[in-house]
């Protein structure tokens, strides 16, 4: 390993076998130093190879280190805070809570399900959402109040946007609703499991009564909406699902069809008090909206709203 000068947090999940969501929670205990090269944490090379030899089993006892479960659930720094999501807003969400507060955030790109999950096993701090349930037609809560059962939370607006099909400049293909991805001549690019475009799109075809295997293109994933926006642009695929933002960004057309909530869910504790405080402060204030708005696309008229509390 000392031939590489550092590592990303992705080369370090793969080298230790285990998951990117335990790195950020070890980067959170101070365990494990990082440093940044733009959006990106890195770990050196060296660092990762004391924390190795710092941990390993049957050393000479004079140099024995206490064994170390990588999946285990200390008390968290109150300092460092992991926000897991993929949205550019929740980089300026970052900005101004390590503004406004002590707070030291970091970031998790992963999508909705998952955080969630991680969540409920105590590896993030902040979770962004924008889960979709078929049988309800509601975001987000449905979902929680299945995985967090027994954790009180809240669950508060950022905001919300428009989501729906990615297409070719000119739809040539005329793709406008769910329905037309059962069509022969129509190949999509899917998100990864446990995305929130990804849960859309299933809950979608569920309602619509079509068979994922009838999809073509349906088991080609990538791992963000500028992947698959740029997938369209290139020809790699016909459709895909995403935010209109992206297809913007990218260059192509969007087909809407649904307006999603983007919400923030945390847990209720005597350790989170102040970073809920701090962060409903944040979502109310003028500068915040002002900063979401700016980028445009984003509906900020309910941003800092309660949706949810559990007591």
């Amino acid at each position: 390993m000392s031939k590489e000068l550092s590592y990303t947090i992705e080369e370090v999940s793969q080298l230790l076998k285990v998951s990117k969501l335990t790195l950020y929670d070890l980067v959170k205990k101070g365990e494990l130093p990082v440093f940044r090269v733009g959006r990106q944490m890195r770990i050196d090379a060296k660092d990762l190879e004391i924390y190795i030899n710092d941990h390993k089993t049957n050393q000479n006892p004079t140099f024995q280190s206490p064994v170390v479960d990588l999946h285990r659930n200390e008390t968290k720094d109150s300092h460092n805070i992991v926000i897991s999501g993929q949205d550019l807003v929740l980089d300026i969400l970052g900005k101004h809570i390590e503004k406004n507060s002590t707070y030291k955030p970091l970031r998790s790109f992963t999508g909705s399900l998952n955080s969630l999950i991680s969540m409920y096993n105590g590896e993030c701090d902040i979770v962004s959402l924008h889960l979709f349930d078929g049988d309800t037609g509601e975001y987000n809560l449905p979902y929680i109040k299945k995985i967090l059962v027994g954790f009180p939370f809240i669950l508060i607006n950022l905001l919300s946007r428009k989501a729906g099909l990615y297409v070719k400049k000119g739809n040539p293909l005329n793709i406008t609703t769910w329905t037309d991805l059962n069509r022969e001549n129509v190949k999509i690019i899917n998100r990864e499991k446990g995305s929130g475009a990804r849960i859309l799109l299933e809950e979608q075809l569920r309602i619509n009564k079509i068979p994922s295997r009838n999809i073509k293109g349906y088991e080609h994933e990538e791992s963000n909406h500028l992947s698959v926006a740029s997938a369209i642009s290139t020809g790699i695929a016909d459709v895909g699902v995403g935010i209109e933002k992206a297809a913007k960004i990218v260059g192509i057309d969007f087909v809407p069809l649904i307006t999603e909530k983007y919400d923030l869910v945390i847990l209720k504790t005597p350790e989170s008090e102040r970073l809920i405080s701090t962060v409903k402060g944040i979502l109310s204030s003028h500068q915040f909206q002002s900063e979401v708005n700016s980028i445009g696309d984003y509906d900020t008229s309910q941003t800092g709203k309660i949706i949810y509390e559990t007591y």
